[in-house]
């Protein structure tokens, strides 16, 4: 009797201890953290990718997240992004009429966002028990910060002060932020995700440009330049009309082509022969970006039972 109550007193301890080994990792945590990257692509007056079949013109981007599960499908985020985008005449596909001008820019935005995802498979399971793969789609609402520049003699200018068109514009825009991703599990604590990510916005000055001529403005460009450069801001002149053929041999802007430059069109409408924009006054600029990164669940078992004893005892977990 005393042999069988001792095997029977370790048949409970041993299944005890399994249970509370696996019970060390099942635990339901809403919260996680992530951090990714990747690349930026700008779309606007510069860049008519699905008009004008351009090559791609990519720039680069960082994020970090925080998500919290609220239903069986469906998680909440908020994100700040470190976003950088570009454009340029040069290359261009010939067909867009757009190497004459010879415009650029390049801006370094942040972005704050709040979004919505809603994934293919259910997400409110113990971390231990999570789907190794899942899709999921989202969508959401945000703000970016609004600072184009232009380099013109090596120096690196702010495009929005100077008002290029006439027209100010605010150093805010809001986004619209949706797209498509997938997360593979890596073990229980973490995941790592790939996404796409389109968002819209409310403003067509992304790249400070958005007129198609300079009709509006050129005036008040000429009075800033004055005929000798020696105007109050000779600057606005010089990075609004970069088309060599406007240009003196010197580089600078020729007035007197620049004044003379006035036709009107088939409607009897007055306009301006130098270009700015790209006739795309019916949508507003936007960007994409494409990022890989990692997701980490908060919970106190990653701390007391992965980080701290892997150092102290030199143990590598993995469990899926």
């Amino acid at each position: 009797m005393r042999y069988i109550l001792f095997l029977l007193f370790l048949a409970i301890t041993a299944q005890g201890t399994h249970a509370q080994s696996f019970n060390r990792f099942k635990f339901e945590e809403p919260w996680s953290f992530g951090v990714g990257g990747g690349v930026t692509q700008y779309f606007g007056e510069l860049y008519s990718l699905w008009k004008y079949h351009e090559g791609v013109q990519p720039d680069f981007n960082v994020s970090i997240n925080a998500r919290r599960t609220i239903g069986t499908n469906t998680r909440l985020r908020v994100e700040a992004s470190y976003i950088q985008m570009s454009g340029k005449d040069y290359p261009s596909d010939p067909r867009a009429f757009r190497y004459p001008r010879d415009l650029h820019f390049r801006a370094r935005n942040f972005e704050m966002a709040f979004m919505a995802e809603y994934h293919w498979k259910p997400v409110k399971l113990y971390n231990i028990t999570r789907h190794f793969l899942n899709w999921y789609v989202f969508a959401g609402v945000g703000a970016t910060t609004n600072t184009p520049k232009a380099q013109l003699d090596g120096e690196w200018y702010n495009l929005r002060p100077l008002a290029l068109e006439n027209n100010e514009y605010p150093a805010v825009a809001m986004v619209f932020p949706m797209g498509l991703g997938m997360k593979y599990k890596l073990n229980v604590y973490m995941d790592l995700f790939i996404e796409g990510n389109y968002r819209f916005t409310l403003t067509d000055y992304l790249d400070d440009i958005s007129a198609y001529n300079i009709k509006d403005s050129y005036l008040s460009l000429l009075a800033s330049y004055v005929d000798n450069g020696e105007g109050p801001m000779p600057e606005r002149l010089r990075l609004a009309v970069r088309n060599p053929k406007y240009l003196d041999d010197n580089g600078l802007p020729d007035t007197e082509k620049i004044r003379n430059a006035v036709y009107f069109d088939k409607n009897g409408e007055f306009q301006h022969e130098i270009r700015r924009g790209s006739g795309l006054d019916h949508r507003y600029d936007g960007y994409f970006t494409f990022n890989v990164g990692v997701e980490i669940y908060f919970s106190q078992d990653i701390w007391e039972n992965w980080l701290r004893r892997g150092r102290t005892k030199k143990r590598s977990w993995r469990f899926w």
